[in-house]
């Protein structure tokens, strides 16, 4: 499978990326996501497959959700790692 993807990033949240499926553009994006997503401000296109890497998404989970809804979000990496619960 191969999509080509626009990948987007927000001014209002660091490191929060909005991939979409070129084919579907913005009208699959709930209008929701869209209003807090903010601005979106194009970073890249990449023709995806399942042997693409990406630095910090399941290539197989970005594929499936621009399939079956033509949009995934990354959303940003916590900001301070899990409390570990052994003590």
């Amino acid at each position: 499978m191969k999509i080509l993807c626009d990948i987007y990033k927000t001014a209002s949240k660091d490191e929060m990326y909005l991939y979409l499926c070129r084919a579907k553009g913005f009208e699959a994006v709930p209008e929701v996501l869209l209003k807090s997503f903010g601005e979106p401000l194009l970073v890249t296109t990449l023709v995806l497959t399942e042997s693409k890497k990406l630095a910090r998404a399941d290539i197989k989970k970005v594929l499936a959700d621009l399939s079956t809804q033509g949009f995934y979000l990354q959303m940003p990496p916590p900001k301070y790692p899990p409390a570990s619960d052994s003590q």
